[in-house]
């Protein structure tokens, strides 16, 4: 917003709301920020534009990482919104079949792995379903664990090494976000290869991550907001669907957890964590 000419304090004027992963949250927050008059509401995920987009039809709402808002119900289409919704589309569902070949490529002997998925995110289960098909139809089984708290995410971890699970997937999730540090760890202490779809957790103790680059996302929807705030309508903004996905390598983690991974998988990373 810098960029864009704007001085917090001068002629803008920012309220925040955090739902510190806690779902059961998020009306009330809503419910906060349009009683405060707010002239844009800027979410950052499907559970909260769900929640936004419950709160109000008026107030214009900028997405910055939604699966499928079309499917979700959020527009009419990406090219045209059609109501007080815009912004930014993730291609999550589009690639989930890609998780599993990048896992299948790191692990040749892999055999059966887990999907975590939060149940208060209506997108997770169509694209937990995409994963277990792909890994279907490369000989594989995929088993879906909930989790929804930190506790959730402990007995999780319980359940794939249970279950003979080689590998976990973790769907994108600001609450998984919340928690990289505690995956991250849970991942290095049950020897648990993880992909997950951000680069945070990737970071914090995953094998790999394979996702778009959330920076960057909030970013393009600081324009967003500045068409709005200049005059521009929701409905007539077209959705941005992103088509840079970046897949980062851990190679800490891999040597944690004594894997060494094949040369072309580590020369298509566009980073890799030593």
């Amino acid at each position: 917003m810098r960029e864009l000419g704007y001085v917090e304090g001068k002629n803008l004027e920012i309220e925040w709301r955090f739902a510190d992963g806690d779902y059961g949250r998020l009306p009330a927050l809503a419910q906060e920020l349009v009683q405060a008059r707010i002239d844009v509401l800027v979410v950052d995920s499907t559970p909260g534009v769900k929640v936004a987009h419950a709160a109000t039809t008026t107030i214009p709402i900028v997405m910055i990482s939604v699966g499928d808002p079309v499917a979700s119900g959020f527009v009419a289409s990406l090219s045209r919104p059609g109501g007080n919704i815009t912004g930014l589309s993730n291609v999550v569902a589009e690639v989930s079949a890609k998780y599993v070949e990048l896992l299948r490529e790191a692990l040749p002997g892999l055999t059966r792995i887990a999907v975590l998925t939060n149940p208060d995110n209506s997108t997770h289960p169509r694209i937990a379903a995409q994963v277990q098909a792909a890994a279907k139809s490369m000989g594989m089984s995929a088993t879906r664990i909930l989790a929804r708290t930190p506790a959730d995410i402990e007995a999780g971890f319980a359940m794939l090494r249970k279950d003979g699970a080689g590998a976990l997937i973790v769907l994108g999730d600001p609450f998984y976000g919340q928690q990289a540090s505690q995956l991250g760890t849970l991942a290095l202490q049950n020897r648990v290869p993880t992909l997950m779809t951000n680069r945070a957790l990737a970071q914090a103790g995953g094998l790999m991550s394979y996702g778009q680059d959330l920076v960057e996302h909030y970013r393009r929807a600081a324009t967003y907001v500045d068409k709005i705030l200049k005059g521009a309508k929701a409905s007539d903004l077209p959705v941005e669907q992103s088509t840079k996905i970046e897949l980062v390598i851990n190679l800490k983690t891999a040597k944690s957890l004594g894997l060494a991974i094949p040369a072309p998988l580590l020369l298509r990373a566009d980073d890799v964590i030593k």
